[in-house]
């Protein structure tokens, strides 16, 4: 009996952390406001792969995303990205899209991990600075 109150509890708990996340953190997700003006104004056109998915306005003038996962732009693919900037009216869903031979597939932004880019010389990598060659004369005032 007591194992049946405090997974109800529990429950409690997590829905009001959604809540709250809602409420106040918009690049986890959707916000109260965002999910409120999507269910007034908003019209569903799509979903990716990703599971982000896609609306415009009613009058068909704006055009949004819900995320599935945190809020990074870059996530969105090369067809639907076409549709959300107006490039063209047609979606993904309506067209099957095939992606060009030079798109690649989405990698995470790594800005800020151990996985970030860090080119020779960065102080944060590990391999030593390339030595100077003799083609440059450091500047000394005179």
């Amino acid at each position: 009996m007591l194992g049946n109150e405090t997974s109800q509890i529990v429950a409690i708990g997590t829905d009001m952390k959604q809540f709250l996340a809602e409420l106040f953190i918009w690049w986890h997700g959707q916000t109260l406001g965002t999910r409120l003006h999507t269910a007034l104004h908003g019209q569903f056109v799509g979903e990716d792969e990703a599971g982000n998915r896609y609306f415009k306005s009613k009058k068909g003038d704006r055009r949004w995303v819900l995320y599935n996962g945190p809020a990074e732009a870059s996530r969105i693919p090369s067809g639907w990205h076409g549709w959300m900037h107006h490039r063209t009216d047609i979606t993904p869903v309506d067209k099957k899209y095939d992606a060009r031979s030079w798109e690649l597939p989405h990698k995470p932004n790594m800005t800020g991990t151990a996985h970030a880019y860090r080119p020779k010389g960065s102080m944060l990598n590990d391999q030593s600075r390339p030595d100077v060659t003799g083609d440059y004369d450091a500047w000394s005032p005179e």
